[in-house]
């Protein structure tokens, strides 16, 4: 995108400002998702209340709603289409604009499902074209015509638009957009277009604003993070080197050195692209947190080879060696899929043998769902729901037994937490998360939030452990 476009973005930010002046007029945003949706929701928040919009949970008071959808399991689009039937009446009594973005958008048969089944809604808007919100809701509201502002082609880097952070203490940056990797359960590569990098000066001046901010902890963001700028090398596609950035593990080795930040993280990586370099840059910079999350999806080399991973079970716990032997003290989490097109019982139990033997310290499981536009929907040999729910329950088991013997192992130990806020359950109670990630609970003055706390962990409970201040 252009300076042109950004600064015709920006003058219709000001236009629609000027039109809502006076009127105390209020939005919602409804994310659906991952946290790349929860960063685009933030970007959209930033635009929106530079519009002349408040904020407001209750969708009946909104003037505005915008749905950020998702579109990666099946009961995404259920939701949605749910709480379109909610809104409806809203758009009835007070002319409600009603707005729907995100991946979901991206797909032609939901774009016309919602012409046909829900034409209330006034704009559509896809992955590519979020920026445009400015000029769609300015149109809109000068001649009430539905915008339909969706891009097939792969979208562009955009910066300089505004963002209203949802947290004051942990902050997500988007380093990179889109993916390449074609796995045949996932439609993202098709709604979010292919692999592009943001700029290593663009991302690094975002950081240190948000370190003068207050910010204390920074979760980087792509479909496949440690391939960062890997297509821009490949392509020689010229890049703004800055402060010696050309590589995934040379960006974790400069946010470290930015004061103030005291954390890092990042999602999602892919296995097959954890080169030496990053695991050494894990190892050496000590604001990246040890806890590596490494998407495992099966633990059946066949099932991998049809999902088209590119890695196979064995070398999966090859590599997971290697960063235990490299990396002091670190831990992992994963993404595991149950019921994938093809999965023998004997493929499962050699997905519970890959969770037995890494012992991970949190594991995201998902029945598979069949997505419309992907080589997974297309195979014949699709598992029944009961077996499917049958293994999800049996590796459901599996997991929550590590995780209660991992919790006890933390008692009596001493972690660095940074305490987040009240806790969400008694106000009385302050809570933060380890560098592994652990929910911990304690009793403290308000003034910890924001710091980095040494605590002694003093019981242990299924989602969260309870510490005191040493």
């Amino acid at each position: 995108m252009t300076k042109l476009e950004i600064k015709q973005e920006l003058e219709d930010i000001q236009k629609v400002a000027k039109i809502n002046e006076g009127k105390n007029l209020k939005y919602s945003i409804l994310t659906m998702g991952c946290q790349q949706n929860e960063n685009d929701s933030e970007k959209l928040s930033g635009i929106i209340e530079n519009m002349g919009y408040t904020k407001t949970e209750n969708l009946s008071e909104s003037d505005l709603i915008i749905f950020n959808t998702c579109c990666v399991r099946e009961n995404a689009e259920d939701r949605l289409f749910g709480k379109l039937g909610e809104v409806k009446k809203y758009k009835e009594e007070k002319g409600t604009i009603i707005a729907i973005g995100g991946c979901m958008m991206q797909e032609k048969h939901i774009v016309e499902k919602l012409k046909e089944s829900y034409p209330f809604f006034d704009i559509v808007f896809g992955t590519h074209t979020l920026h445009k919100f400015p000029t769609d809701l300015l149109k809109v509201l000068n001649n009430t015509k539905r915008i339909e502002d969706i891009l097939d082609i792969d979208g562009e880097i955009i910066e300089g638009l505004p963002i209203k952070r949802n947290d004051t203490i942990k902050a997500s940056v988007t380093i990179m957009n889109g993916c390449n990797n074609f796995c045949s359960y996932c439609i993202v590569p098709y709604v979010r277009g292919r692999e592009r990098s943001r700029q290593p000066k663009d991302i690094l001046e975002e950081i240190k604003g948000l370190a003068k901010e207050g910010y204390k902890e920074i979760t980087l963001l792509g479909q496949n993070v440690n391939s960062y700028l890997r297509v821009e090398r490949e392509k020689n596609i010229p890049l703004e080197e800055y402060e010696g950035v050309n590589s995934f593990s040379t960006l974790l080795r400069a946010i470290n050195k930015i004061e103030g930040i005291e954390r890092i993280r990042f999602i999602s990586p892919h296995p097959k692209d954890f080169t030496n370099d990053v695991i050494e840059a894990i190892r050496d910079c000590n604001k990246v947190c040890k806890l590596i999350h490494l998407p495992l999806q099966s633990g059946s080399s066949n099932i991998l080879k049809v999902m088209n991973r590119k890695y196979t079970k064995e070398q999966y716990l090859s590599l997971v060696e290697k960063m235990k032997a490299t990396i002091p003290n670190v831990t992992f989490s994963t993404d595991i899929i149950v019921g994938f097109p093809g999965e023998t019982e004997e493929d499962f139990a050699e997905t519970l043998d890959v969770v037995r033997k890494v012992n991970f310290e949190q594991v995201y499981m998902f029945i598979y769902s069949r997505r419309v536009g992907t080589p997974g929907d297309k195979m014949e040999n699709q598992i029944p729901e009961e077996v499917k729910h049958k293994r999800f329950n049996e590796l459901k088991e599996l997991v929550e037994g590590q995780i209660s013997v991992r919790n006890k192992q933390y008692v009596g130990s001493n972690q660095f937490v940074l305490i987040e806020g009240k806790s969400k359950t008694n106000s009385q109670m302050l809570t933060g998360r380890t560098d592994s990630n652990k929910v911990v609970v304690l009793e403290g003055p308000e003034d910890l939030i924001g710091k980095m706390v040494n605590l002694r962990i003093i019981s242990e409970h299924m989602w969260y452990l309870k510490g005191k201040v040493v």
